[in-house]
């Protein structure tokens, strides 16, 4: 019996035995997190409502005022609070067209409620039985989808596509010197991955002590995939130095672009490499956090085409199948189900084609005494680099269920389908464009746009181009990017400042500066398209005239 006025502690948790009145509490709670969202949400934007002064002493004023209170608020005071950090967040309308921020669907939310209902340590299934299970079944999925033997494969849940480069890059030490564990690294390693490629591998080689000048950045082609001519090359100069590559990273679905390396050729010239050195052959690991889900396109039939996609749909899809088609010829993999899995963050999928690599990492049982290597308890992880893994695995479960693979299917075929008349579009209104990005067949259209009489695409490309020339149309495109910048609650478009790295005629490399329409929500339709179009057509006019005005 409580003799106090101060609340039971129980009161901050779930009920024990599921009575109806904590229940209707945490409904209660929820119900009002979810109408306060949408309560603030704008169809005519991007940002939920409200105003966030963020100043340059933003954040400086934050760490002044914040403190934690020494008597705690109802929780409907904290959820007024919590609701207040979300004013001005962007959100997945559909006019948001930024990089790889999906939106998370409602499958894949529910599978992470269920996860943090029970809050199970996905690293043991003694503490995370549900966890557990789910990962050993989207491990399977995944496995039967890319082509991987699922009775062979073996896979875990990881923090997004870097701590599965990083993973990878650990087997691929493992597998050349077993000892490199205990010993460490040997000092004449080294890694390949191409100049399109995510930075997460130039981190993995400082973290790993590879150190990054053993990364070797191979040039790209056009269509921004790996140029496997120089990947020889480059291979062949290692090892005439003493080198030895230990491991290559073939990216398929870059972040710009959405170039897609050819894992089978990248296989072909590293095993031919390798052998006439009589060395092993690198561990080759597919970096598809993003583009490994367009192999839900492996099996469709274009011919009998039964969901009815268009003709340039159809001739995307066709594109997309040469390439990720040979997934399985990779040693190790990744999914980031929170980009086009559609899940929550952070639900990232590591996927090995042998699980037996795992063995290369697992500790001894002096190691790790809390948990495994007991007589009870059958799914033990003490490989990861994780020590406690949340059960991020129940979430892709939930989203494969509900999507399956006619699903997925559908909502890529829709950002497709907006990405062809954007395109199409695009180039027949703004002359002063050209898309960077033409053999790309998927969901992000990079473009860039050009002074008068400047040289275009194909001649940078070329390498016929000054410096001062390239400079000068980088320029231009920074000011796009502080114009659709300034105006992101509006249309949230992206950029880089490195796309394709190109040479010029002063035999110097240069990146190119790009904007990017990267189709990420289920809420932008193609009928959307003209408006987008007419919208960046003005900002780039506007920029345009100015930097001409400022150029005479």
């Amino acid at each position: 019996m409580q003799t106090s006025n101060k609340p039971d502690v129980r009161d901050w948790f779930p009920s024990e035995d599921g009575n109806n009145q904590k229940r209707e509490e945490m409904m209660k709670l929820i119900e009002q997190l979810i109408t306060g969202v949408d309560e603030l949400k704008n169809p005519d934007g991007v940002n939920l409502k409200g105003d966030k002064k963020r100043d340059g002493n933003f954040y400086g004023e934050l760490t002044k005022e914040s403190y934690i209170p020494q008597v705690g608020a109802a929780m409907e005071e904290v959820n007024t609070e919590l609701l207040k950090l979300l004013h001005g967040h962007p959100y997945h309308t559909k006019y948001f067209f930024s990089n790889i921020l999906p939106m998370a669907s409602m499958p894949g939310m529910m599978g992470m409620l269920t996860a943090m209902l029970v809050n199970g340590n996905n690293l043991w299934d003694v503490y995370g039985p549900a966890g557990a299970e789910a990962e050993v079944r989207v491990t399977a999925m995944m496995s039967k989808l890319v082509g991987y033997d699922a009775e062979q494969s073996g896979g875990y849940t990881t923090w997004g596509g870097q701590g599965a480069v990083f993973s990878g890059l650990r087997i691929a030490i493992a597998k050349h010197d077993p000892q490199a564990p205990q010993h460490g690294v040997p000092g004449n390693l080294y890694v390949f991955c191409s100049e399109a490629a995510h930075y997460s591998l130039f981190k993995s080689v400082e973290a790993t002590g590879i150190g990054s000048n053993h990364l070797v950045k191979v040039k790209t082609l056009s269509d921004s995939s790996m140029d496997t001519e120089d990947l020889e090359r480059k291979m062949n100069q290692v090892i005439a130095s003493g080198g030895i590559p230990v491991y290559i990273v073939a990216t398929t679905g870059t972040t710009d672009a959405i170039g897609i390396d050819d894992v089978s050729l990248i296989r072909q010239v590293a095993q031919k490499v390798t052998e006439q050195a009589g060395l092993a052959c690198p561990h080759i690991h597919a970096d598809s956090a993003l583009g490994g889900f367009f192999a839900v396109f492996n099996d469709y039939n274009l011919s009998k085409n039964e969901l009815g996609f268009s003709a340039g749909v159809l001739d995307m899809v066709a594109k997309l199948q040469v390439k990720m088609r040979h997934l399985h010829l990779a040693d190790s993999m990744c999914f980031d189900f929170q980009k086009l899995g559609q899940t929550p963050y952070v639900s990232s999928l590591f996927l090995v084609k042998n699980a037996n690599d795992f063995g290369l990492l697992e500790l001894g049982e002096d190691e790790t005494p809390y948990v495994g290597h007991r007589g009870y308890g059958d799914y033990h992880t003490g490989y990861t680099l994780e020590c406690t893994r949340m059960a991020s695995s129940i979430s892709m479960y939930s989203a494969l269920l509900a999507f399956g693979i006619e699903g997925y299917q559908r909502l890529f075929a829709q950002f497709l389908e907006v990405s062809y008349e954007f395109r199409k579009q695009l180039v027949a209104k703004i002359p002063e464009v050209d898309i960077v990005n033409p053999d790309n067949y998927a969901i992000s259209t990079v473009f860039r746009i050009y002074p008068p009489q400047a040289p275009r695409f194909q001649d940078e490309v070329k390498g016929t181009c000054s410096i001062r020339d390239i400079e000068q149309t980088n320029l231009l495109n920074e000011r796009l990017f502080e114009k659709l910048g300034e105006q992101r609650d509006q249309m949230f478009f992206g950029d880089t400042k490195k796309h394709l790295i190109v040479n010029t005629l002063e035999d110097q490399s240069i990146p190119l500066y790009v904007s990017k329409f990267f189709v990420i929500s289920p809420h932008t339709k193609p009928e959307l398209v003209t408006e987008v179009v007419d919208y960046l057509k003005a900002c780039i006019t506007e920029v345009y005239e100015q930097f001409v005005s400022t150029v005479k």
